[in-house]
């Protein structure tokens, strides 16, 4: 993990004068938060797919995915919220847990509430989705537009 941080603090360290060249925190703010998620994404996928090369140079053809129905492998947060954009799903707003309940119950894959947090901030921001707080808990809901 320190690993992970000495070189967030290096990459931060080479960013830092274009970001402090900005007068506005909020736009430095909004800078570094848009450059952590570029290097989260990308760190993400490299360690995804080396995991995948590692986990298929191991497995043994006797082997069974527990992911996997009828030898397929089950559709990720993206395809499925993706899905559920089809559907009348979101003509009522929802909240996150309930949207990861509904993909439990309903598609038989659970997903963690941060892996569907940013899929749905990205269909918001794409207008896909509207995005708004709840009167009643303060959490964000999703509702289509």
């Amino acid at each position: 993990m320190s690993k992970h941080i000495d070189k967030l603090k290096k990459q931060l360290a080479e960013i830092s004068e274009v970001v402090n060249s900005f007068k506005s925190e909020a736009v430095q703010l909004k800078i570094v938060e848009k450059l952590l998620d570029v290097i989260i994404d990308t760190e993400r996928s490299e360690t995804e797919s080396v995991e995948l090369f590692t986990k298929k140079g191991k497995q043994r053809p006797d082997d069974h995915d527990n992911d996997s129905v009828n030898g397929r492998k089950k559709p990720g947060a993206t395809k499925v919220l993706n899905q559920l954009l089809s559907t009348d799903f979101f003509y009522t707003p929802r909240s996150i847990a309930s949207i990861a309940n509904y993909c439990k119950d309903n598609f038989d894959s659970e997903f963690k509430t941060s892996e569907l947090s940013g899929i749905l901030l990205k269909l918001a921001n794409e207008h896909k989705l509207r995005r708004e707080r709840s009167h009643d808990n303060n959490r964000y809901e999703y509702v289509s537009l």
